[in-house]
């Protein structure tokens, strides 16, 4: 068992947090959201008020943030993760940021003699509640070696993907298979709509055969529903989907369907729905063909 500093008890930070507990593991949590660190302690996450206190005297500091700057701030800005990491203490970064930038931060930890791992999700809350998480690791094998298990209290899919910034680039990719399955599922809704189908018994029907996924496992049922609470934010896929845009760009290739997928989530975000669920899609779409969501 492993002392464990956590750093970011988010929608996704919470669960994952409280499920290391479970599998034994001494967990000292930290958010900077009061409501955050409340939520945490009612699940049993035992919660620090610092990030130096989650640090200090920790095996392995994990850290669950919304985008790259968030990430850099805590591994590397004063009073980081870095500046208290114990002599032998390694650092795994679960959130989803820039590929160059998981590379920059490895490098730095390396250079001061610590294990670095980047290891993002893939599972929604839901993943993350069930310890069902899909996660995607990029850094050293030995380090790999040495945290397979503990990131196995929280995930059942656990792969090491390649070198310092291999997971975010495979957490890209996902990013961008998920959203546009889930635009897939909001034109498949209103294309059913239009032809007055039982839509509950097309979708899961479809879901049995070639067109099925966990895409449309996870959110028919609250896409029928007109249910958008949050499981993963649309915020937060625009944000993903920009670290896809720019990572393409850098290696000059052409997405053509991502970005066209990019641009209407960033509606979304535009309007004002970026704190409803990614597969609000499916609002969009009806709108975009004269029907209100119900």
């Amino acid at each position: 068992m492993a002392v464990v500093g956590f750093v970011g008890l988010g929608v996704m930070g919470r669960p994952m947090a409280a499920n290391l507990v479970r599998a034994g593991h001494e967990v000292r949590a930290y958010s900077r959201g009061g409501a955050g660190r409340a939520t945490a302690a009612g699940l049993g996450v035992p919660v620090v008020e610092s990030v130096p206190e989650a640090v200090r005297g920790a095996d392995v500091v994990l850290t669950m943030l919304p985008d790259t700057p968030d990430v850099r701030t805590v591994a590397l800005g004063p009073d980081g993760v870095l500046e208290h990491l114990a002599p032998a203490g390694a650092y795994i970064d679960m959130s989803t940021i820039e590929p160059g930038a998981a590379r920059e931060i490895a490098e730095r930890f390396a250079a001061a003699g610590h294990d670095a791992l980047d290891a993002p999700v893939s599972g929604g809350e839901a993943g993350a509640r069930e310890g069902t998480l899909s996660i995607m690791v990029g850094g050293p094998v030995a380090a790999f070696e040495r945290w397979r298990e503990l990131l196995g209290a929280m995930g059942t899919t656990v792969v090491r993907v390649g070198d310092a910034g291999g997971g975010q680039v495979v957490k890209a990719a996902n990013q961008l298979v998920v959203a546009t399955h889930l635009q897939a599922l909001a034109e498949a809704v209103v294309f059913l709509e239009a032809h007055d189908a039982d839509v509950a018994t097309a979708l899961s029907v479809i879901a049995r055969g070639l067109g099925g996924s966990t895409v449309l496992d996870r959110k028919a049922d609250g896409v029928l529903a007109g249910d958008f609470e949050p499981g993963f934010r649309v915020a937060l896929h625009h944000k993903d989907l920009g670290i896809v845009e720019d990572a393409a760009r850098a290696r000059g290739a052409v997405l053509p369907v991502t970005a066209v997928v990019g641009r209407l989530v960033q509606s979304l975000v535009l309007r004002g729905d970026g704190g409803l669920d990614h597969s609000a899609l499916v609002a969009l779409a009806r709108e975009l063909n004269g029907a209100v969501d119900r």
